[in-house]
């Protein structure tokens, strides 16, 4: 369902210290950010209805506090069926789809609809609120937003990751000590709410069919991801190699002077940041681009521990260094940042190499487009894969890497459609089904992909499917996998 925006509930709601006294709010959920949103909106006199679904101990909690506050809580799902009479405004949590009944019901009377990212921004200060850097993509959003916190630091800024990793954004513009510059990473859920965002600079990393279930259409995911675009003031970041984001671009509402900046794995052109020979190289933001080109880290700057540097996480690091760049960061702090930054758990993390067999854990490979990126970064691969596919085609991703892969270890609700594209593109890759859903399958899989495993090979956990058929989250999942990893390299002498 295409969401347009509603009248606004009341004139002049564009700041911190507008008249929200009297606003009467409904705020959908009560995780994280709708706690927060609660929490800002009753400490600014607005009349507050928060609900959620889900009645769990930390809820519960969250909901006493609330009612201090004169908040009117109200638990369990017959609460979350439709608005009350008097709503002026819904503030809904990223996780609610648009196709919600309650979220239907709002529409068809009219009333606003605003996620968090849409009520943080209208929670800024009205003079000096830290500028925003923006997000999104498939894959790497958190990767990107961490390593561009971590440029702006060196720079010397008061910076901090925001949005759908690190702070809420609702705390991070509150903050009681207010922050130099945002980096805010921002998924198609929260931007699919969000109107006015207007940053200074903003990227898209990459787009692939995800969340179509959310969504309703991939034209509609593309859409939300699209929304990023609007309103920026300087640079719309987009990916070369990537051509939807560069259309994503041309099709945005833009600040007029707004520039088109792309990033590269190969050598750039002018406007571009790229790679030449090992140096990354920025021709975007420099004078006479034409013919120069400004140095701002070495791969080596990159490669920290790891043996090498995979294409994604360039990739992640390039277009870090343009947001930052259009920002006004130079080189050195670039590079230093990106020097310092240590990339999350569970992203292309190796465990251990024992007898010439790495195990690498990248449980965030929540989707076939990251497995695909992790794939690319190995010539041969025990994979483990499975999970939750959500409606995703694994047709083509193994057909991509079938050359790459030496045998198969599958998990999970939907690894039977797994199970189909490799008899179809890689029938002589050995395939083992593990059924298993206790806690205790993963000793399982790490056994069987010992077994199909030979020196030079490289066991993948990358399960191209979401976690939630067997774990509480992809972190989980991961820790599971490096827990008996460790196990059975312990019991069969490896040593770690």
């Amino acid at each position: 369902m295409t969401f347009e925006p509603a009248h606004e509930p009341r004139p002049g709601l564009t700041h911190r210290d507008a008249d929200w006294s009297g606003l009467r709010v409904l705020v959908v959920g009560l995780g994280l950010s709708g706690f927060a949103a609660a929490d800002a909106l009753a400490e600014r006199g607005a009349r507050v209805t928060a609900v959620s679904r889900d009645v769990t101990d930390v809820i519960t909690e969250r909901a006493t506090i609330l009612e201090i506050l004169d908040v009117d809580v109200r638990l369990g799902p017959e609460h979350v069926v439709d608005p009350p009479d008097d709503t002026e405004l819904v503030v809904t949590s990223p996780g609610v789809p648009p196709h919600d009944p309650l979220m239907l019901a709002a529409t068809t009377r009219s009333i606003p609809i605003w996620g968090e990212v849409e009520l943080a921004w209208r929670m800024r200060p009205l003079e000096g609120a830290a500028p925003w850097l923006t997000v999104t993509g498939t894959n790497g959003k958190t990767t990107t937003v961490n390593m561009l916190a971590s440029i702006l630091r060196a720079a010397g800024l008061r910076a901090t990751a925001a949005g759908n990793v690190g702070t809420p954004i609702l705390e991070a513009v509150l903050h009681p000590e207010p922050y130099d510059v945002l980096a805010v990473e921002l998924s198609s859920f929260q931007l699919h709410w969000q109107r006015s965002v207007s940053a200074v600079a903003s990227a898209v990393l990459n787009v692939a069919p995800d969340h179509l279930d959310w969504h309703g259409s991939y034209a509609e995911y593309l859409r939300a991801k699209g929304r990023i675009y609007d309103n920026t003031h300087l640079a719309c970041v987009y990916n070369v190699a990537d051509i939807q984001t560069e259309q994503l671009v041309m099709e945005a509402d833009v600040v007029e002077g707004c520039r088109a900046i792309g990033f590269t794995t190969g050598i750039p052109a002018p406007s571009m940041i790229g790679v030449v020979d090992d140096v990354l190289a920025d021709r975007a933001f420099v004078e006479q681009r034409q013919r120069s080109a400004a140095e701002l880290c070495t791969l080596d700057d990159l490669r920290g521990d790891a043996p090498s540097v995979p294409p994604h996480y360039l990739a992640n690091a390039l277009a870090a260094a343009a947001l930052a760049r259009a920002y006004g960061v130079g080189p050195i702090a670039v590079r230093d940042g990106l020097r310092a930054f240590r990339p999350d758990r569970h992203r292309i993390a190796e465990i251990a190499t024992v007898r010439g067999v790495r195990w690498v854990n990248d449980s965030k490979a929540t989707n076939t487009h990251a497995a695909a990126a992790a794939l690319s970064s190995f010539d041969s691969v025990i994979w483990i894969a499975g999970g939750l596919l959500k409606g995703a085609d694994v047709d083509s991703l193994v057909e991509e890497f079938a050359s790459r892969l030496r045998g198969v270890v599958l998990i999970g609700a939907d690894r039977a459609q797994l199970a189909r594209a490799l008899a179809r593109h890689a029938p002589d890759v050995p395939v083992v089904d593990v059924p298993d859903t206790d806690t205790g399958v993963m000793d399982l899989v790490v056994s069987h992909a010992a077994r199909l495993a030979q020196p030079g090979d490289v066991v993948l956990l990358a399960p191209a499917a979401a976690s939630m058929d067997m774990f509480t989250n992809y972190g989980a999942r991961g820790d599971a996998f490096e827990e008996a990893v460790r196990r059975h390299l312990e019991a069969s002498g490896g040593d770690l």
